[in-house]
């Protein structure tokens, strides 16, 4: 069997018990329902004991499929991998059922192997931290965000290194998120819903570890929707959504977010002139249901990637973060050519997203492309700066009302307000074209059917 490492990295003589992980198999073995208790906290990547993580991993696969755990059965997946011989195999598992002080305290055992796995991530991730450091290359902001970045996936329970056998991902992962969607708490772990009825039919909600990108030519309404999600997220469903605008002020945001809500035109909220007696009503309302949303707003202006997740780590329990936009968004080094900026920006985005297993939105524009063709309807090859930011997004969706490009003496549409949302790239699933119902007085979309029922 290998050495004793994480991912490579030689972990001999770190902080480990083996007591421990030895009570934790032996109490399986003479118990094997002391898996639903433990499975939740521990994971075989947990144990010091290469030969003890096969042990374990062998253990949850024939537990999350039904099939008996005992030391026959589990000594028998271990031989068809190779990693006991029938006699030393058969003598180990029958030493760590004797070797057990107590079936009961199993969930005890389990958080000693569960800690000093945490202590030596923190070791692995402090030694990284210092070879950084040493290099003399990097910036001591980067060396933060890095070190926070490490720290805090041990904090979450996230692996930092190290290749996983797909019989792990099974076992720990895959099993667990379809009870989860299965049992009655399933809404917390679906998509977040945008309200928008074709949208979330065909996406399922915005996931965790997506990035979306939502692109438009500008004047055409990407963060009157944006704000709909966001509104819909954090003060109807109760979700922690971060926006970071970089393009207005907080002030600003908030007064589209109120028009919306309150069914006041933004215009006299904007001026503060013209509001009668109905409109100061709907207002106060509005100002009210948003005052209790989860909703928090950044309007740094210049703000990097490596800025934003470090806030987004402070602030912690996030549900959602979109990005207005991604145009203004810096990469924090010094890049001559956009392009290229652009790349790492967007990339840096789908990891953060990753990270923090939030889905990120980020609001981008369209390159004028699309108002050179007779037809207007944007497509992939419209988005501006980089191909990177179609390739890097799991999902792209575009704006495109046909109002915005009728004036003048050409024949106007037939209904003004008429919207369509194209979802032009789904890693997961169809695309497909909504048709939505936009109303610019108060910065709000509307899904065609919610409209025809008002």
């Amino acid at each position: 069997m290998a050495v004793n490492d994480i991912g490579g990295a030689d972990i001999s003589n770190l902080p480990h018990s083996l007591e421990a992980e030895q009570s934790v198999l032996g109490a399986v073995l003479l118990d094997p329902d002391c898996l639903a208790e433990i499975a939740p906290i521990l994971k075989p990547s947990h144990f010091y004991l290469a030969q003890h993580r096969a042990i374990y991993e062998k253990m949850l696969l024939l537990f999350q499929f039904g099939k008996p755990v005992d030391f026959v059965t589990v000594l028998e997946e271990l031989k068809n991998d190779g990693v006991y011989d029938e006699n030393s195999g058969k003598a180990y598992l029958l030493q760590l059922g004797q070797l057990v002080p107590s079936v009961k305290n199993v969930r005890r055992y389990a958080e000693i192997v569960r800690e000093k796995y945490d202590i030596r991530s923190l070791i692995l991730v402090s030694r990284e931290t210092i070879e950084d450091a040493s290099d003399g290359s990097a910036k001591a902001n980067d060396l933060l965000d890095a070190a926070q970045s490490r720290i805090t996936d041990i904090r979450e329970g996230r692996d930092t290194r190290g290749l996983r056998r797909i019989s792990d991902v099974i076992a720990a992962d895959f099993y667990d998120r379809l009870q989860m969607l299965n049992s009655p708490e399933a809404d917390q772990y679906a998509g977040i819903p945008t309200g928008i009825g074709g949208i979330d039919a065909v996406l399922d909600g915005l996931h965790p570890t997506d990035l979306i990108l939502l692109a438009a030519r500008p004047g055409i309404g990407k963060t009157s929707l944006a704000t709909n999600f966001a509104t819909h997220a954090g003060a109807k469903l109760h979700k922690n959504v971060c926006f970071f605008t970089l393009e207005m002020s907080a002030e600003q945001l908030v007064g589209r977010m109120v028009s919306s809500v309150a069914g006041v035109d933004y215009e006299k909220i904007r001026k503060g002139r013209s509001l009668d007696t109905s409109d100061w009503a709907k207002i106060g309302q509005a100002a009210d249901y948003l005052s209790h949303a989860n909703i928090f707003i950044d309007d740094s202006s210049g703000v990097t990637v490596n800025e934003m997740r470090s806030k987004l780590i402070r602030q912690q329990n996030v549900d959602l973060v979109i990005i207005d936009y991604l145009g203004l968004l810096r990469s924090g080094r010094h890049i001559d050519n956009r392009v290229q900026e652009v790349s790492e920006i967007t990339r840096s985005l789908k990891i953060m997203a990753k990270d923090l297993m939030v889905p990120v939105l980020a609001l981008s524009q369209l390159s004028r492309e699309s108002d050179k063709r007779s037809n207007h309807v944007p497509q992939l090859s419209d988005l501006r700066d980089s191909g990177s930011i179609e390739q890097d997004a799991d999902i792209v969706m575009f704006l495109y009302r046909e109002a915005y490009y009728k004036d003048g003496d050409e024949e106007k549409p037939a209904d003004p307000n008429s919207a369509k949302c194209i979802i032009a790239k789904n890693r997961h699933g169809k695309t497909d074209t909504i048709p939505l119902y936009w109303q610019g007085q108060y910065t709000r979309f509307s899904s065609q059917e919610s409209r025809r029922e008002e």
